[in-house]
């Protein structure tokens, strides 16, 4: 399956390459081994991985998300598979994959492309009651989650992150998917949670200021005047039945995590494990799960990238 232009095409996962993806060990049951034996035709959670950059370079971001998934799994199918785990809830789909780069390529235009693309995956591979989960890319990829999850059902966004992307939209990159998505109505309300305040420009600002954005600085968290925890609690208290709520996870809202915006300022990855978990408990009707931006350059961040990805997968599963 391919995008309209051919920059990207979508691999659906098989048993080979789950199979080449772990090493099984006498004694134990991984994750690896639970996805090569039966599988729940409908799982709960299904992941996709996404394999691409170009996003995050529109945005005069670092290079390198395009190996976030790949990364990922490499960690997450050798964890342990348990009683206390519900294994038969998750499904690795498949990943969107990018084509080779040239120096003529039209970055733009490629987001734009890739948007109508994870769009049309979504539609065609994701069942009513499934909750996706993205693995990888960039974070223009949550207009396409939005998207999606509005044809349905008015959504909502809770995103944990330095900077709002809500950039002007004339060119679309990484750094205006949700300034898009209110522009055209797919997004009902977006909350994000944590900003850095060096990090986000005047226009950014006065966006921050509508109705239908909520907002917190990560230096208020820093000074006791805030709780992320109370104010999740109050985000989430307004959203009622008829709302789904999406959850996004910049990975690089957390110190010295290998992103595509690296910063030694931010959440740890347990303060964020714990978000997750509390958003899981406390969010009545789940959109689904974005975790962007990990952009991994060298095998010590992939590693790194590769296990706190798969921590925050556990995290949301479980």
């Amino acid at each position: 399956m391919n995008s309209i232009a051919q920059s990207f095409f979508f691999k659906t996962w098989t048993i080979d390459h789950i199979r080449s993806s772990f090493q099984s060990r006498n004694g134990e049951t991984r994750m690896g081994d639970v996805l090569l034996g039966k599988q729940n035709e409908t799982p709960k959670f299904v992941i996709i991985g996404i394999d691409e950059c170009c996003g995050p370079l529109a945005n005069n971001g670092r290079s390198g998300a395009q190996f976030a998934f790949p990364a990922f799994v490499k960690a997450f199918l050798n964890t342990q598979a348990h009683e206390a785990y519900p294994t038969s809830n998750v499904a690795i789909l498949g990943e969107i994959i990018e084509g080779n780069q040239s120096s003529g390529d039209d970055l733009h235009q490629k987001v734009a492309e890739l948007d109508s693309f994870l769009e049309q995956v979504l539609t065609e591979n994701i069942q009513a009651g499934q909750i996706p989960i993205i693995v990888g890319g960039g974070h223009n990829n949550a207009l396409a989650l939005i998207r999606w999850s509005s044809k349905n059902k008015k959504t909502a966004v809770i995103n944990l992150d330095a900077h709002a992307d809500l950039r002007t939209t004339e060119n679309r990159h990484s750094g205006n998917s949700f300034s898009t998505a209110l522009e055209e109505g797919t997004l009902f309300h977006y909350s994000v949670l944590g900003l850095h305040e060096a990090y986000n420009n005047a226009f950014i600002r006065s966006q921050l200021k509508k109705d239908q954005v909520f907002h917190s600085y990560y230096e208020s968290y820093l000074m006791g005047e805030r709780v992320l925890s109370e104010d999740l609690l109050n985000v989430l208290r307004h959203f009622h039945t008829d709302t789904t709520v999406g959850l996004e996870i910049d990975m690089d809202a957390i110190a010295y995590m290998p992103s595509s915006a690296l910063s030694p300022s931010g959440w740890s990855l347990d303060q964020v494990r714990t978000f997750v978990r509390q958003f899981k408990r406390d969010t009545k009707q789940i959109a689904y799960l974005n975790l962007t931006e990990a952009a991994p350059q060298n095998e010590q961040e992939s590693m790194i990238v590769g296990k706190a990805l798969s921590y925050l997968v556990r995290d949301f599963t479980r």
